[in-house]
């Protein structure tokens, strides 16, 4: 029996403005958040979404309109203000300090405190078990946030938010970084909140898994709200067209159907565990990857995707095994020595490995190829600048220009100068790892297309993804993982979600049988 909530407004925005010099990045929004129920933002990086959560929250102040809560008009000082009314927001890009532990990030700046001197060590540790718990992460208090995986600092983030017990909790892109089973554990966790009467307001651009937590939804374009409606009138089809204007199919890029030789070969790929070496994170991988076809490694977190990928540029030691790069066998050639032979890796963590943050746009583009230009002792900034110049074109960066800084980019636009950099060392072969990880739906088309546009161009690509949707419509064959082994292989144009689901263990269902070719 589904329980009645109350789904009255606890916290309105009135004709709320935002200008960054020039920018109109919200124009005038009017927005509710209601008690008891989940309210999805939809709409592409750029829109305005993150502006009006973070002036909800705290983080800035609008440079016009008033906030509303519980009735009445209040101004945010900040977000200490926010979180002493019950505001807490979950950012998008993780805001943790990596040399603190589980336990001081999750309580720094509202430590629990006995006798009003001392900081309780005891109770934020046993406080701390008990968000990790209802998170089903059973980690360590006192473990670093730098030895955490991806997925895991994200959950910290979630408990860290939980901590301050908030009745408008807004979250910006929450499940990133998570596998499907936490994913599930986080909307469990939702449901339990907003019974609670708890209002969520929720950001993410996994459409399909937005749309399965979702109450109400809006979409934003251009700093506007432009569509709102309930959860039994909306579907996929809605939220595209009025994100984009383009229906879903018009977004799926063409792929070549014929191939050329084999680019990339692995034979008995094994590689242990960075974090654990008595493991193996990938066990005898045999894969072949041919000039001009997409290959989508799919599985769930943990299955060995990632640690493949890092494996084959170099960031880890492949344990055992050979890899070929156009018939030329790797041995301990290190990662700039890869990228001369033609190997290149768009990481999925994008702000810790793909770019620098004080770094301008065009200083990121050049990075990885930055030698090239280099003459005797000197940097031939001309060929450089020209060089950025076609690389920000090619790849279609919406940037004021090459000087601005990487981080007045969208998350979309930063992934494409992660990529634009890659394609500037010339590769024969690109690895990705997630890479719409975090992108809005129109982003994601943009650089899915990129990647079939390559693969026309004869590179290889093999591509990293947990959203089943991307590898079903975006690869030409799907490499199925599950704890370190190939499982399955599919070909895209026959495959389904449940062949999918059942082979990397998503689903509790016999297995079907499948290919086992490379």
């Amino acid at each position: 029996m589904t329980t009645a909530v109350d789904t009255s407004v606890v916290m309105s925005a009135r004709g709320i403005t935002k200008v960054y010099g020039a920018t109109r990045a919200l124009k005038g929004v009017d927005f509710d958040v209601r008690r008891g129920a989940v309210t999805v933002l939809f709409g592409e990086n750029g829109a305005g979404k993150s502006t009006l959560m973070k002036i909800l929250s705290g983080v800035e102040s609008p440079t016009s309109g008033t906030l509303i809560l519980d009735g009445e008009e209040i101004v945010l000082s900040g977000t200490v203000d926010a979180a002493r009314r019950g505001i807490a927001i979950i950012h998008q890009e993780l805001s943790l300090a990596p040399n603190l532990s589980i336990r001081d990030n999750i309580f720094m700046g509202r430590e629990l405190v006995r006798g009003g001197l001392v900081v309780d060590d005891r109770a934020q540790t046993e406080k701390t078990r008990e968000l990790m718990a209802r998170l089903a992460e059973e980690l360590d208090p006192d473990t670093l946030i730098e030895d955490l995986r991806l997925g895991q600092q994200q959950i910290v983030e979630v408990a860290r938010a939980l901590a301050g017990d908030a009745r408008v909790l807004i979250m910006d892109e929450p499940t990133s970084a998570l596998s499907g089973n936490e994913v599930e554990v986080l909307f469990a966790l939702i449901r339990e909140l907003t019974d609670a009467g708890v209002a969520i307001v929720y950001i993410s651009h996994h459409l399909e898994e937005a749309l399965e937590i979702a109450d109400h939804a809006v979409v934003f374009r251009d700093g506007d709200l432009v569509a709102t409606g309930d959860r039994d009138a909306i579907d996929m089809g809605w939220v595209v067209g009025h994100m984009v204007g383009r229906a879903a199919d018009d977004l799926v890029p063409d792929l070549l159907d014929t191939f050329g030789d084999v680019a990339l070969r692995l034979r008995d790929v094994t590689v242990a565990d960075p974090s654990n070496p008595a493991r193996l994170a990938v066990d005898g991988v045999d894969l072949d990857v041919r000039q001009g076809e997409i290959v989508c490694l799919y599985g769930l977190m943990g299955a060995g995707r990632t640690e493949l990928l890092e494996a084959l540029i170099g960031r880890i030691p492949v344990q055992k095994g050979t890899v070929e790069i156009e018939g030329r066998t790797l041995t301990r050639e290190s990662v700039s020595e890869r990228i001369d032979l033609g190997l290149a890796l768009v990481p999925e963590d994008r702000q810790r490995d793909g770019l620098v943050q004080t770094m301008s746009v065009g200083e990121n583009s050049s990075l990885s190829s930055l030698l090239r230009y280099v003459k005797g002792i000197w940097l031939h900034k001309r060929a450089e600048r020209e060089a950025v110049d076609r690389g920000i074109g090619d790849v279609r960066v919406k940037t004021s220009s090459p000087a601005a800084s990487i981080t007045s980019l969208s998350g979309g636009n930063q992934q494409k100068v992660v990529i634009g950099k890659v394609l500037m060392t010339t590769p024969q072969v690109i690895l990705l790892d997630e890479p719409s990880r975090g992108i809005d739906v129109g982003a994601k088309a943009e650089i899915f297309g990129l990647m079939a546009r390559e693969a026309r161009r004869g590179l290889a690509v093999l591509f990293a993804t947990s959203e089943v949707n991307e590898a079903l419509t975006v690869s030409n064959r799907i490499v199925v993982m599950s704890k370190g082994r190939i499982v399955r292989i599919l070909d895209s144009a026959g495959a389904t979600r449940n062949d999918l689901m059942f082979a990397s263990g998503e689903a509790s269902e016999e297995e079907p049988s499948g290919s086992d070719h490379r």
